[in-house]
Order: C-alpha cells, then structure tokens, then sequence
C-alpha cells in the first residue's frame, strides 16, 4: 500500500484485504458480507494475480492510418493465401483500436518523450533537439539538457517490427537507395495467421504511410503444427519433438519432406513421426534410384525400340508435371507442388521408367546398355534433382555432385530451374492406356497364381491396340510370349476391358476353369444390384427433378458402364460353358 492509501501504508495488498474486514467489523461498518464470483487472470510465467492499474501510456490514433491497408487486402493488390483470411482480417481492421505503444519493460528502444522538472513534454530525436524544441514552444524556458528526463517507457515490439521492410534496406535512413527500390516492394511474405493482425496488417500500414506503395504482394499463411490431442505445441507443455532427434532418425530432408506434404496453406497439421518416416523413405527411394542407374554398364549395343519410346514418353511426362508444379508455385499452393513433385520422381520415374529401360539379367549379371539410354536417363535424373531441390535440399546436392563431374561452383542450389517445353500430348494418352493394361494383366497374374517369371499370351479384340507404339513395353513388362490381334471372340479365356478395348489371356495360360467362373459369377451379382440401385434412383422423379444436372449425368453414366460390365461378364460366362 502506497502512501496515498493512508491507511496500512507499506503493507502487502492481499494482507491488508483480511485484516480490513476485521478492522470494519470492529468500528461498526460492516453492513453484510456475500460472496461473488469473479474471473481473476494469472500470469502465465509467474503465476500471480493481473490487477487493473491505471497509467499514463503512448498510443498511436489508428482510424485514418489503417484505412489504406484494409483497401488494398479487399481490392486484391495484397492478397492473402488462402483468401479465408480476408474476412478475419477485414473483421480487425473495421474494428480497429488505437494502439497502445509503450511497454513499461527493462529493455527496448526507448520511447524518444523528454520532461522537463515542470512535467512539460516534448517528442525529439535527442536530448539537444529537445531543448530547442522547449524554448520555441514555452516562453522563458531556462533548463538544461541536463536537467531533462527521457520517458522511462520503451515501444511495443510490433511497433519496430512493422517498419522492417523499410528498415532493413535503409529506407529511412537513406530513402532512394539503389537496394530499397530493387527490392521495395517485395513478392512474398511467409508467415502464421496468428500474427496477421500484430505484424502484416501493421507492416502494410507503414507501408503506404511512408512508402506510399505495398510492402509485398502476397501474405503466405502456414498452418500451425499440432499435437495427435490437437493442442498447439509449446515449451510449457512439453508436447513437442526433438527436432535433433527427429532429423538423426528420418534426416533433415525426410523431416521436412514428411511435414510438408500434409500441410496445405493455412490449415493445420496434426504431427505423426509417421509423416517424417514417409519422407525417409522418399529420400531412400530417389537414393536406390540413383545406386540402380550407377550400377549399369554402358556400351555401344543398339538401343531397343521400347527404350527409344519410353524415353520419349518420360520427355513429355516430366515436360507435362513441370508445368503443372510451375502453376502450383505460382498460384503459391505448395503441398500441391511437392506432391506433384513427388508422384513423378516415385510413380512415374522410379515405377514406370526405369522399369522400362534397366536392362536384363542373364546369369545373375545386368545386360549393359546403350550410350543414347544412359544419357537420356541420366539427364531425366538432374532434372529430377532440380524439380525436388527446394525440399530436399541435401540429398539433391549430394547426388548432383556423384551423377557427374562437376566444376567449382557448379551446383544445384544456383542450377537454372527446368524449361517446359514441347509435350506430345498423343503418346500420353497412348501410354495412360498401356499403363492400365500393365496393370490389368499384372493384377490377373495375381488373382489367378501366375507367377511373374511365366510367359503368358495377351490377344487384344482392337487390332490398333496390339499393333501400338508401346506394343514392346507392354511385352517387356507383362513377360509376354506373344501380343496380337485376336481374329475373333477367344473362349476359355480370362477377359477384361481397359478404356473400350477388351482384351484376352488363354487359360493355357495356367488359368483354373472352375475358380474363374466362380469368380464371375460374383462380379455378375454385384454389378446386377449396382445397376438395380442406380434404375430406382433415376426411376425417382423427385431426384431426378431436384438433383443439379451434373449429377443427374453422372447417375446415367454409371448405369451406362454398368450395363457395360454386365454384357461383358455375360459373354465371358458364355465363352467358359
């Protein structure tokens, strides 16, 4: 209690409030004693009671000063990514308060207010400027610098933070400078949605108050990684993980690779070491990958037909997935871009086109293959390197400098980004359709016992489709002895449809009779009552009358493919009795 209580001067206020009740008790002034509820806030670091105080303080008038900052978010010229942001950030600036500025802290900079022994105030630079200031404003005025006091109070954090990107290229100091206007304003600014209010908002208003321009063009909102429970992860919780330990057990690039794939702009994540295991095992496969390509031997043998295709069509595929990842950077959605990154080093790389060019092993030895396939793959592998350097910066550089003989300076983090150039989207959709038969007669090896290691036959009812540019792909990878034209519908025969082409594979092929019928006569009964429930939802006129049209179309497509099927396993059945 200080000496303006006049009472219990010099004791602790909780005391005091005990020993007042008994004070008034005993003087007669106690009317009634009730309790009440009372929410009372606690210091999150001390544990001890907040307690309105009241107290001179700085603040900045914000109602005008916003008004350029909440425009330009509504109008576009700054967008914030994703753009649910804009609602919570319009909410703020329409409710803007004035700002509070000073902190009543050990350390800061300094609030720049300086007093004279009358209370009078003046806000300068310095102490000197201040005493001119004092003698135009008060008449008379006859003290010294030092006689001035400096306001104790130092500014809020944000209050430095917000001119920062005018600061750090000199901008106040030396506006004009050849660095303010190469990078003011600036593209793009990362960050979390929890501070859009404290720092961006704040950094956009100095912006056009003393630039008169954006300070940036795009706002990059990250989700916040939280705990399996959901709970934001902190210190005082203890729920977050070694980033140390993590990186020695799944490496820096399966850490980053792992989170990074599970967390779409502004959306939070859930973190699993699961995740970072998948990328471990991400690096692991682009590491195999690049051991298989280094094992080979090349010499002047001729280059097969079916590597002549596969590395055209890998030339358009890479082609067709780097302007795609092109479009996700630059429409900033960067899981998507990963992930495209991703599929095709994994899925398209690894499963199909290496698949499709490593050579054969005859006594336990690899075959060698030609120049013109181990320079092409080789090339597929630095542009793979490129397209997946920004998140797996290591094991990129790493694999860089092993692919080849490299000169001083000559790495990947300043290796020019691939061009796009010509796709052909024809032998695209040739190979989407080759892919599927691979895996269509892979799956009947598998359903059927076939071993990998046995030839079978593959008759196509569509002599365009074994007569096709990736007949001998198809051949390789399905270890085929023979890939023709059928002459006319085969019975005894396992068939199956890949787009509208029905294709063949004898039961001399290894194939049980018996097993097979069964198997159709399952697939029969449950494509029979998948069109039985797709007829009653187009007989359902209210359905049919209320649903979008879309809808509706994809309803009549579905009984279509239906019908489709069941003809199919139809004339199937009929092929095996």
């Amino acid at each position: 209690m200080s000496p303006a209580a006049q009472f219990y001067v010099g004791e602790d206020r909780f005391t005091v409030r005990k020993k007042i009740i008994k004070d008034l008790e005993a003087s007669g002034n106690v009317v009634k004693v009730e309790d009440y509820k009372n929410k009372v806030g606690y210091s999150e670091r001390t544990d001890a009671v907040i307690e309105p105080k009241l107290s001179m303080q700085w603040f900045l008038k914000m109602d005008q000063i916003s008004k350029p900052a909440l425009e330009n978010v509504l109008n576009g010229n700054v967008k914030l990514i994703p753009d649910k942001f804009i609602n919570t950030y319009k909410h703020w600036m329409e409710n803007v308060h004035d700002w509070c500025i000073s902190r009543q802290l050990w350390w800061g900079q300094r609030i720049p207010a300086w007093y004279d022994p009358k209370g009078r105030c003046v806000v300068t630079r310095t102490s000197a400027e201040a005493i001119d200031l004092f003698k135009k404003q008060f008449a008379g005025f006859e003290f010294s610098e030092k006689d001035l006091r400096q306001d104790e109070d130092v500014l809020d954090t944000w209050f430095s933070s917000w001119l920062w990107p005018i600061s750090v290229f000199d901008g106040f100091k030396d506006p004009g400078n050849k660095d303010i206007k190469y990078y003011y304003p600036t593209n793009d600014l990362v960050t979390a949605p929890e501070i859009l209010f404290f720092w961006v908002a704040r950094m956009i208003i100095a912006g056009y108050e003393w630039m008169g321009e954006k300070p940036f063009s795009n706002v990059y909102l990250t989700g916040i990684v939280r705990d399996k429970l959901g709970r934001k992860m902190s210190k005082s919780l203890g729920n977050s993980p070694d980033p140390l330990h993590l990186i020695e057990k799944f490496s820096a690039d399966g850490v980053r690779v792992g989170m990074l794939l599970s967390s779409p702009a502004g959306n939070d994540l859930l973190f699993d070491e699961s995740l970072c295991e998948q990328g471990r095992n991400f690096a692991n496969k682009i590491w195999n990958a690049f051991r298989l390509v280094k094992g080979w031997t090349v010499s002047d043998v001729a280059q097969s037909n079916a590597e002549k295709i596969a590395i055209d069509w890998f030339r358009s595929r890479l082609q067709q997935q780097l302007e795609e990842i092109n479009d996700h950077y630059s429409k900033l959605r960067m899981s998507d871009a990963l992930m495209s990154s991703y599929k095709l080093i994994w899925d398209d790389f690894c499963s199909w086109y290496l698949e499709m060019v490593k050579p054969d092993f005859v006594d336990g030895k690899p075959l060698p293959v030609s120049k013109a396939t181990m320079e092409a793959t080789v090339m597929f592998f630095e542009e793979l390197l490129k397209i997946i350097h920004p998140w797996m910066p290591f094991i990129s550089e790493e694999l860089w400098h092993l692919l080849g003989e490299r000169k001083d300076g000559d790495c990947i983090i300043v290796a020019q980004w691939p061009e796009v150039k010509s796709i052909d989207q024809k032998l695209l959709g040739d190979f989407a359709m080759a892919s599927e038969l691979i895996t269509q007669v892979r799956n009947t090896r598998k359903q059927k016992n076939i071993s990998p290691k046995d030839k079978i036959s593959l008759f196509a009812k569509d002599a365009t489709m074994a007569s096709g540019v990736f007949k001998d792909v198809i051949v390789r990878l399905c270890n085929l002895d023979k890939y023709e034209a059928a002459s006319g519908k085969i019975d005894n025969a396992v068939s199956f449809l890949v787009g509208k082409s029905e294709f063949y594979i004898p039961f001399s092929s290894g194939i049980d009779l018996g097993t097979e019928k069964e198997r159709l006569m399952k697939e029969l009964e449950y494509n029979q009552g998948f069109l039985k429930s797709v007829q009653s939802k187009l007989a359902n006129e209210r359905f049919v009358s209320n649903a979008k049209p879309e809808v509706v179309d994809i309803e009549k497509k579905k009984l279509a493919d239906a019908e489709a099927k069941i003809r199919a396993i139809e004339e199937q059945l009929k092929g095996l009795s």
